[in-house]
């Protein structure tokens, strides 16, 4: 038998239907990208999500078309998740950091039709134009605009097409596990891999997120995503917060200390998302000004381990809650969040310091298990090591373009981490089963900047190790063997990596070695490397 009660498809129209209606007048806060800020609200943004969803559709999109973005965290980008998902569009963010050549892979690879772009951004656009011949509408977000035109032939201004929709377009009926939107990741060796998340993941990943063991957004909070709008869905936060009707102050490009500390201190923000590395400008900045930083009580730093002295300065320097969090694309992302358990409430203090330092346990919606190299289950004691294994609700099936038997082991998905469990759930990560390094919270490929060095013709041979870091917590160091013969300065080691790869992922420092150490099958020991290299950047 079953049960007698309504059935709704999950979508993600239906957040900002309710954002709007019931939380039609909460504030949305929107930096510009080129300069000054505006005050809308979440009426104003369902109105025009509805205006681009009949828009798109007037333009004669096929069902599933997808639609990419190139652009910050502002208001228009606001409109354009909802509206594109929710007339049955897939959204696609795009990391504007990546190298020319890999955004020209991943809007060919995702065959977008539409591309819409911040201005900072034409020049970008405009330079691997005539190699995405896909894209047939580029939108750059704003009003008309003649520079802009004069730069991008046949350019589509947004205001003006958002105008041409109505605000009493009705979102289209199709099945919840629908396709709604497209991330791709570049924490594998190779070309990035698409992650195509679905209406209904996405909307009990929202759930998942305001759940007080969470994140646990309400109407009462004032949400800073310091996290890209590019980067995994700004960790789904537009989502969550339009379903409980939060306020969001979005920051457009300017993610640098001051900025930062002036949203929250004018804004009155109370919870603020980002990666580590963000947050050591805003400490730097508050200390210098001056700023209690009153408003905030939250933070949520995932990306990257967040250092204990940084949990110590909020803490106690401003009595700000860090919550660390961990997940990855592939997860939407949410993993793990470290709250506390009643029991913990007896512990010293330092003991609960301790334990918050940990990535922490995951929602109802989320499976991990740790297991040895031959794939079988360890035991959940907190001390024992093994590869992180995760299923659940909004966790991929297969990448986009691939099957599960491609992606999956006996229904898990291999993160790549090397993690702890303990009997609560308390996930630690402790190193990476791959040597992928994580700068800044952007992943880098050790693999591509070797295949670059070793083709510099004064190298014999050569290794990419993740180094530590004070401010991006890892750095790429690249060992180098010269070849016979050969005395190369580091200057020109690093010349070989020009118009090869984005500069952010250029190594740090080039060490000189005789030899590099290989095990029986031939393979670089990249832990002995690590051991002898790993603090060559640190003081």
């Amino acid at each position: 038998m079953l049960g007698q009660m309504m059935n709704f498809p999950l979508t993600i129209g239906s957040l900002v239907d309710h954002a709007a209606r019931f939380h039609g007048e909460t504030a949305i806060v929107s930096v510009n990208t080129l300069g000054g800020t505006e005050t809308t609200n979440w009426g104003h943004i369902g109105a025009n999500a509805h205006r681009l969803g009949d828009a798109l559709t007037q333009l004669g999109l096929d069902p599933q078309t997808r639609c990419a973005t190139i652009a910050w965290n502002n208001r228009r980008h606001l409109e354009i998740y909802f509206g594109v998902s929710g007339a049955g569009f897939v959204c696609h963010t795009i990391n504007p950091r990546l190298f020319p050549e890999q955004l020209v892979y991943i809007i060919t690879h995702a065959d977008d039709r539409v591309l819409f772009i911040d201005k900072s951004f034409v020049p970008l656009v405009k330079a691997i134009r005539d190699q995405i011949p896909c894209v047939e509408h580029i939108v750059l977000m704003g009003g008309p605009d003649a520079d802009a035109a004069a730069e991008l032939e046949g350019l589509t201004f947004y205001d003006d097409l958002i105008a041409t929709g109505s605000p009493d377009f009705a979102w289209p009926e199709f099945d919840e596990n629908t396709a709604s939107s497209l991330c791709y990741t570049s924490g594998t060796t190779g070309n990035p891999k698409g992650v195509l998340y679905s209406h209904r993941t996405t909307v009990l990943h929202a759930l998942a997120s305001n759940a007080p063991d969470c994140i646990g957004f309400s109407a009462r909070d004032v949400v800073l995503p310091v996290v890209p709008m590019f980067h995994v869905n700004a960790w789904g936060t537009p989502y969550a917060c339009a379903q409980v009707g939060a306020q969001l102050v979005l920051p457009g490009p300017g993610l640098d200390g001051p900025s930062l500390v002036a949203l929250i201190d004018t804004h009155r923000v109370n919870i603020a998302l980002g990666v580590p590395t963000i947050w050591l400008g805003l400490l730097g900045e508050a200390k210098a000004s001056g700023s209690q930083l009153e408003s905030l009580t939250r933070t949520v730093v995932g990306g990257s381990a967040c250092p204990p002295s940084m949990m110590a300065a909020f803490r106690e320097e401003y009595g700000v809650e860090v919550i660390h969090a961990w997940g990855m694309t592939e997860m939407s992302p949410l993993g793990t969040t470290n709250q506390l358990l009643t029991k913990h409430a007896d512990l010293p203090t330092e003991e609960q310091h301790a334990l918050r330092e940990k990535q922490g346990r995951p929602p109802w919606g989320v499976d991990l298990k740790i297991v040895d190299p031959d794939g079988k289950e360890l035991p959940n004691d907190g001390e024992t090591q093994g590869d992180l294994m995760v299923r659940g609700h909004w966790i991929l099936d297969a990448y986009f373009r691939t099957t599960a038997e491609d992606t999956l082991t006996d229904g898990w998905f291999h993160t790549g981490d090397v993690a702890t469990l303990d009997a609560d759930g308390y996930l630690s990560i402790k190193d990476r089963s791959k040597d992928i390094i994580k700068s800044g919270g952007e992943w880098i490929s050790s693999v591509d900047l070797e295949n670059i060095a070793i083709s510099h013709p004064a190298l014999a041979d050569a290794a990419v190790i993740g180094a530590r870091h004070d401010k991006w917590d890892e750095r790429p160091v690249l060992i180098a063997v010269a070849a016979t013969g050969q005395n190369p300065t580091e200057a020109d080691v690093l010349s070989i990596f020009e118009d090869k790869i984005a500069r952010w992922q250029v190594p740090d420092k080039v060490v000189f070695t005789d030899v590099l150490p290989r095990n029986a099958t031939g393979k670089v020991l990249k832990r002995n490397l690590r051991d002898a290299f790993g603090d060559v950047l640190m003081g």
